[in-house]
């Protein structure tokens, strides 16, 4: 009995001829071994270790230490140690991680995290809360001034004639060796409160060379000098000249284009034009029904012959192709020969190329330069200058009180505006008036006495009344 118990236990020897019965193996030992292997690779050996970290050594028994924090400072000091339920998440292994390249997912932090919010608000409230602080700490600054004695300077306070940089008021923005460009200090100011409003690059430069207020010519005036007036008269010739030429190229393109004709000759027309080629497919359509009805029967699609090419076309179609492949080889080596020929001619067509292309630069150039100063089209209507005023000689009078005016003085300010790309240019629109119908009331009307009677009859007497009033006004 005693020998049955001291020997030790054979394994059974199982048939492993088939897979199913891989599953009867017992691999504990090697799971344990393995096990143990990778548990000493996480935490090390005792080898590993030094005395001091395995054994301490107790001079005095320990005594409990004096808690020097209140209970709220506990509860912070709490708050900050990873909660307990996520423990088993934490990497205690010490073995690399084979996958050097990985993704780590980045935690999101419990509660708000006040110091991003003010550094990149990206919500309405974020913003709104930066305003607050900002206008809390104004006021704090006041407060402790007012209390220390001492004056506070007015930072909203500015010189308007002086152009002030953003990137002054926020430090670290404007650096000597250029790191932080203009737009990447827009874009931080965005982000810390302080938005920088873009404005359009005109209000830096003048976009007219129009003038506030430009002198009228010296013609204009109640009593002209001989050689002004003259002068003025010219400058108006030469404006209707242009506008009668003109109108003239208009009329010359368009109406003068097409000949006039009466309505019967234009109908005449039209149905020649629209029977044209009717009577001759009618023709046709009787030929070919002659033809169909004296022709046999046949088929739509003819009888195809496979016609195969012999051996001598075959190779009398290669020959030729070869020929015209080096036929065109010799052309194209011809042609490089002609072009290391004309070397010089080539080079003086680029350099003339060039020189046209440098010429075609400045034209644009200066082009883009004299339309930088023209009045702009900022509505539907380009802007059109106004006709010169000018009186004729016999209109002249030599004195202000009997001047003639041709001019306004709020159109002419409303014109030099438009110009001044200040207000866009409008046109006058000019409304029809509906038609009104008139006729006589029942309790108007004389018997015998038409309608068209009594209107004739009024407007003889308007016309009689103002007669009457010119000639006493004479």
């Amino acid at each position: 009995m005693t020998a049955l118990i001291d020997s030790p236990i054979k394994k059974k020897r199982i048939s492993k001829k088939n897979k199913s019965a891989w599953r009867k193996t017992d691999i504990q030992d090697v799971e344990q071994f393995l096990e143990d292997q990778r548990l000493e690779e996480r935490v090390g050996t005792f080898k590993d270790k030094a005395d001091d970290e395995l054994f301490v050594v107790e001079g005095s028994p320990a005594k409990p230490a004096l808690s020097l924090l209140s209970i709220k400072q506990k509860r912070k000091m709490n708050a900050l140690k990873p909660m307990r339920s996520l423990q088993a998440l934490e990497n205690t292994s010490k073995v690399e991680d084979p996958i050097v390249k990985r993704n780590h997912v980045k935690q999101k932090k419990n509660g708000r995290n006040i110091e991003e919010e003010v550094r990149n608000p990206t919500k309405g409230r974020h913003r709104q809360a930066n305003a607050d602080r900002g206008r809390y700490y104004e006021k704090l600054d006041e407060r402790l001034a007012e209390k220390e004695g001492r004056k506070l300077v007015n930072k909203t306070a500015k010189n308007l004639w002086v152009e002030e940089d953003f990137r002054d008021q926020i430090p670290g923005l404007k650096d000597e060796k250029g790191w932080v460009s203009r737009d990447l200090a827009v874009h931080i100011a965005g982000n810390v409160g302080r938005k920088v409003v873009k404005v359009h690059s005109s209000l830096h430069h003048n976009t007219t060379k129009a003038k506030k207020f430009e002198a009228p010519h010296p013609g204009m005036s109640y009593n002209p000098s001989l050689k002004a007036h003259q002068e003025l008269l010219q400058q108006v010739v030469e404006h209707e000249e242009g506008v009668i030429k003109k109108e003239q190229h208009l009329k010359r393109v368009t109406t003068s284009m097409f000949s006039k004709v009466t309505p019967e000759e234009r109908d005449k027309r039209r149905l020649i034009e629209m029977s044209e080629g009717i009577q001759e497919n009618e023709g046709e359509e009787e030929a070919e029904d002659d033809e169909k009805a004296s022709a046999a029967y046949h088929t739509v699609n003819a009888p195809v012959e496979n016609k195969k090419k012999s051996k001598q076309a075959r190779n009398k179609e290669l020959k030729q192709k070869e020929l015209q492949r080096q036929h065109e080889l010799k052309k194209a080596l011809k042609k490089q020969t002609a072009d290391l020929i004309r070397i010089k001619s080539i080079r003086a067509e680029i350099k003339e190329e060039a020189e046209d292309l440098n010429e075609l630069k400045k034209r644009r150039k200066l082009k883009a330069e004299r339309k930088k100063f023209e009045p702009k089209r900022l509505g539907r209507h380009k802007y059109e200058e106004p006709d010169v005023d000018v009186n004729m000689p016999e209109d002249l009078a030599g004195n202000l009180r009997n001047v003639k005016t041709e001019s306004n003085l709020l159109t002419d300010r409303f014109k030099l505006l438009q110009k001044r790309n200040i207000l866009p240019t409008t046109v006058a629109v000019s409304r029809k008036r509906s038609k009104v119908k008139r006729y006589p009331r029942n309790s108007h009307k004389e018997p015998g006495v038409s309608f068209q009677d009594l209107r004739d009859q009024r407007r003889a007497a308007a016309a009689a009344a103002k007669a009457n009033k010119d000639t006493i006004k004479i």
